[in-house]
């Protein structure tokens, strides 16, 4: 009936939550647990509590009476009432809360404490940008969990503790990258994978999604959903559905430029599917890691690539809203931290893998718009 689970402390101590779960008929009927700072504490209130609630009639009152709802009935109901599609990672994170001490406490009684509590716990064994997305999808569950259901959840309680954890260094936002791929790298990479691709032809085409990554600036799930009836060749322009937004991917289909390169890599692509690039991101994420540790290049992430090729628009002369209207982004402030780029030139111009993998003379046929 009753369980001690170990929890580790942002100052290196632990500590110990015991936890007591009675059941009638496969129903949970009472929830409750303490933490202490000892595991023979923790055994010895378990011990004691167990046999009070074994007493006849110290349950009578709990089975008639409601149990109050949880933090983790609230992620349940979130969850299977959204109408919204929820994301993979964010599902992934809320049922990882769940399984969490703070999940089983009544939502009336969940006390910023109770959060920052959960945020160190969190913080002993991830990055503080990790923790700042946990807390985010957990506030979005507080966010509607009173005025949608009654459920007692305290917002202020979240934005509090969420201010006390940025404070406290617990949770922070993510650390821009401005890692980007040297010409000797992408040499390496594409010899890798156009020898690669000759040996082993049911093998991921890495070259030619490598280079529309750079050239397209399109972010690696992005890739993958592009459709031959998205594809304007026409108008040099693509539509990006469910492109990433902090407000809500699901539904945000936008059309993006081209550049030419861009297009010319999709034209030499062979019509097999639906899709222009019919692979799955595991593999691709999987190949491109695999690639670089093999050839000793250190620190390279292919989401680096569409970093690449927005500094290279930059450094081709572009303005923002240019460079915006193929990158996607709805907000120009995002791309302030491109400015300080000086106007250098193509970093591409003459670059020998494009011929190789996307011959002008391809006689690749372009699905009709």
């Amino acid at each position: 009936m009753g369980t001690i689970s170990k929890r580790p402390r942002k100052d290196g101590t632990v500590a110990y939550m015991a936890q007591i779960v009675v059941k009638r008929d496969g129903k949970t009927v009472h929830r409750e647990n303490r933490t202490f700072d000892r595991r023979p504490a923790a055994a010895a209130w378990l011990k004691a509590r167990e046999a009070e609630l074994a007493e006849p009639g110290a349950l009578s009152g709990l089975s008639a009476k409601p149990r109050a709802a949880t933090l983790s009935d609230a992620i349940d109901r979130y969850v299977s009432e959204s109408r919204k599609e929820i994301g993979k990672t964010k599902a992934q994170v809320l049922d990882s809360i769940k399984r969490e001490s703070v999940a089983d406490i009544a939502c009336d009684r969940i006390t910023s404490v109770d959060i920052v509590d959960f945020a160190k716990g969190l913080s002993a064994r991830m990055k503080p940008q990790t923790v700042a997305n946990y807390l985010s999808h957990l506030a979005a569950v507080f966010s509607i969990a009173r005025p949608a259901w009654g459920y007692d959840l305290d917002k202020k309680a979240m934005d509090d503790a969420m201010a006390v954890t940025r404070r406290l260094g617990l949770a922070s936002k993510s650390e821009e990258r401005d890692r980007r791929p040297t010409l000797e790298e992408l040499d390496k990479l594409m010899a890798h994978f156009v020898k690669r691709k000759a040996y082993r032809q049911s093998s991921t085409p890495m070259a030619p999604i490598t280079a529309f990554a750079i050239f397209s600036t399109r972010r690696q799930e992005e890739i993958t959903r592009i459709l031959w009836s998205d594809l304007d060749a026409d108008g040099s322009r693509v539509l990006v559905r469910d492109m990433k937004h902090p407000g809500d991917k699901k539904g945000n289909h936008v059309w993006t430029e081209l550049p030419p390169e861009a297009l010319r890599v999709i034209r030499a692509m062979p019509k097999v599917a639906d899709e222009i690039f019919p692979y799955g991101t595991d593999a691709i994420s999987a190949a491109f890691t695999r690639s670089c540790q093999l050839l000793e290049i250190e620190n390279l992430h292919f989401h680096d690539l569409r970093h690449d090729g927005v500094s290279r628009l930059f450094e081709m002369g572009r303005g923002i809203p240019q460079v915006a209207a193929v990158s996607g982004h709805r907000a120009w402030a995002s791309l302030k931290r491109y400015t300080h780029l000086r106007q250098t030139g193509d970093k591409y111009a003459d670059w020998r893998w494009l011929d190789e993998i996307a011959p002008t003379s391809t006689g690749a046929a372009v699905a009709p718009t």
